[in-house]
């Protein structure tokens, strides 16, 4: 759930293990809902499977990021309408009326996303299996670097100035340490050494 730029909640909503789910009208599940202070709420956008960390560029565009199907892990730009591939399409292929991610892990690559934040002008993205942030170019839909050797990566959150994470080691996927799980600041970007990222 993410409090948008014109004060709305946004709340993502899986498949719920039925595919059929996402591209259904008259169901919520594989959505992406927008809620008013009142209670009432329309669907934003549909045809997810599992979407997860959502987030606003500084022109109050809204990225997702969202988990796919045997890998291809996506990251979405939404529109408000707009239906999503799954499950007929995935990774870059088209269909009229279905929208396309700008970014995916490919099929031999599973991130497992989970929360993203923007810093700098750039997309962060926690991944959970992938054992990383990824950072990314929504405008060339890249992978520019890769944050790693921390362990499972939960959520990422900017101030504007630092970038801030904190991992995901003891929830009985990962290989905690005995001092896992740990928040981190990293001060400076670029580069990204140990020395810039600090243990919290």
């Amino acid at each position: 759930m993410e409090i948008g730029p014109d004060g709305l909640l946004y709340v993502t909503i899986g498949d719920a293990g039925n595919p059929d789910y996402a591209q259904d009208t008259n169901s919520l599940n594989g959505k992406i809902l927008r809620m008013n202070e009142d209670g009432s709420f329309d669907i934003f956008s549909s045809g997810h499977l599992n979407p997860q960390g959502l987030a606003w560029n500084e022109d109050g565009i809204l990225y997702e990021a969202e988990h796919g199907q045997s890998a291809n892990d996506e990251t979405n730009r939404i529109e408000h309408g707009k239906k999503y591939g799954y499950p007929i399409i995935q990774v870059t292929e088209q269909k009229e009326g279905l929208e396309t991610p700008i970014i995916t892990s490919g099929d031999n690559e599973t991130w497992a996303p989970s929360g993203i934040t923007f810093h700098k002008g750039k997309l962060y993205v926690a991944t959970l299996r992938g054992e990383a942030i990824k950072v990314m170019n929504v405008s060339t839909g890249k992978v520019e670097r890769t944050i790693a050797g921390f362990g499972r990566v939960l959520d990422v959150y900017s101030d504007g100035k630092s970038l801030y994470f904190i991992t995901n080691n003891t929830d009985g996927r990962g290989k905690p340490s005995k001092e896992d799980d740990v928040l981190y600041r990293v001060n400076d970007y670029p580069p990204i050494t140990g020395g810039y990222i600090i243990r919290l």
